[in-house]
């Protein structure tokens, strides 16, 4: 029997690949045609937003007084928090659940957190308020505590009470602002160098990078350098009794995705420990690797510290989560799919009772392709199945560096007015379980 001609075998791959590549390239595109929502997310942008459950914030705006004092804050919680198999809970066994949001920029290349030259703080904690949210993350770069500049006065044109601050004092004022409301915040070590997160630079990639060459690393930083950055920014906190806890590191990562989780979990441990004996009423909260969407070392080697129920894990899930494996992106997953994924990387230690997990990033835009819309859906019919605790990125409107539009905030250009979609009502669904 005679083979086929060498030129024949060539066409006929090329023809496999070309049929190949262009179904890839049809389901992509799929993907990215425009979504319409649904009547009831129709409804809910036309209607006020619902007032803020009062009973889900650890103080409330209401005040009591009495002969001996002036009038307080009333607490909701009996504090400090402290985790009870899958909830965080006060010191009665209430659950407190985590209905937060992330307020960006100290992080990046300006050093302090967005829209400071929109609104004065106090402003912009009311509107996290105003939406619900009971908590907030806020990220921060280790440049920034290490170089802690003057912030420009162009950047606080609304707070003219901290011009000539430091980027640390603004930081501080802006927690303040939000624990003035009653909102809970967590720190957040974002990235070592001050820039948008999270890329391929291996100096950004976990929290001490001193293996790689001196020249590499535009800041260079050891553990204990990682360390000792927490606890400068967590001693200028430890008395604000709303500093609830600490987000020790931003989508550990590794060198596209190598890093093991018995590293990371050791060197959770070490700084968690360090911090405790600042204040021994911390969280202390350990992501995922793999950038913060795999959970499941916790499994066989959880995170133990030196004082008990004090650690919270947080995964992040976008719609690009799930790269590399076969079922693809969470973008592309069907519901089954996408729910099997979540109980292998985390949703065991929630489903099993063993572990709080805080569902610390995770956001779409406000007009999403299919792709992402499906992506949201699933996460939220997740997330509502089993009263997640989460934490949306992001409250900003604009990102830091050039003012580009952030497609993912919850508020318009005014930090003021927000952003009625799909989002908000299926977040405002999620905060209210419980307290119906």
């Amino acid at each position: 029997m005679s083979r086929p001609p060498p030129m024949f075998l060539t066409l006929l791959s090329i023809l496999i690949l070309g049929t190949y590549f262009f179904h890839l390239w049809r389901a992509e595109a799929a993907l990215a045609i425009p979504w319409t929502p649904s009547p009831d997310a129709r409804l809910f942008s036309q209607r006020p937003l619902p007032a803020p459950i009062e009973a889900s914030f650890l103080s409330s705006s209401t005040t009591t007084a009495s002969k001996e004092t002036e009038s307080q804050p009333l607490s909701n919680y009996a504090l400090p928090l402290k985790t009870q198999g899958r909830n965080i809970v006060d010191q009665n066994g209430k659950r407190f659940k985590l209905s937060s949001v992330n307020w960006y920029g100290a992080s990046d290349e300006l050093f302090i957190p967005g829209g400071l030259d929109i609104q004065h703080r106090k402003a912009i904690a009311k509107t996290i308020k105003r939406l619900g949210f009971n908590s907030v993350r806020m990220p921060y770069s280790d440049e920034m505590v290490v170089k802690n500049p003057t912030i420009l006065p162009h950047l606080l044109a609304k707070n003219p009470d901290l011009m000539e601050k430091r980027a640390l004092d603004v930081f501080v004022a802006c927690v303040e602002a939000l624990t003035e409301e009653g909102i809970a915040v967590i720190v957040n070590d974002h990235i070592t160098t001050a820039t948008w997160c999270c890329g391929a630079d291996p100096c950004d990639a976990s929290w001490s990078n001193d293996w790689l060459p001196g020249v590499v690393c535009k800041v260079r930083q050891t553990e204990e350098d990682w360390i000792r950055n927490w606890e400068t920014v967590m001693g200028r906190l430890a008395g604000n009794e709303l500093v609830i806890g600490a987000d020790l590191r931003n989508e550990v990562r590794g060198v596209w995705g190598t890093m093991p989780w018995d590293r990371w979990a050791s060197a959770a441990e070490k700084a968690g420990n360090r911090l405790l004996k600042m204040k021994k009423e911390w969280l202390i909260i350990v992501g995922g690797t793999e950038s913060g969407n795999d959970l499941r070392g916790a499994r066989t080697r959880p995170v133990r510290l030196e004082v008990e129920d004090r650690v919270v894990y947080s995964a992040h899930v976008y719609s690009w989560s799930g790269w590399g494996s076969l079922e693809g992106r969470y973008s592309k997953r069907t519901y089954p799919s996408f729910v099997a994924s979540m109980r292998s990387n985390w949703g065991y230690l929630v489903e099993g009772d063993v572990a709080p997990v805080w569902i610390g990033e995770f956001g779409a835009p406000s007009e999403p392709g299919r792709g992402d819309a499906n992506y949201w859906e699933n996460l939220m019919r997740y997330l509502k199945s089993i009263d997640a605790d989460f934490g949306y990125w992001a409250i900003n409107p604009r990102k830091p560096k050039d003012d580009e539009k952030e497609t993912y905030c919850l508020v318009e250009d005014d930090w003021v007015t927000p952003v009625l979609d799909y989002r908000m009502k299926d977040m405002t669904e999620l905060m209210r379980i419980g307290h119906e």
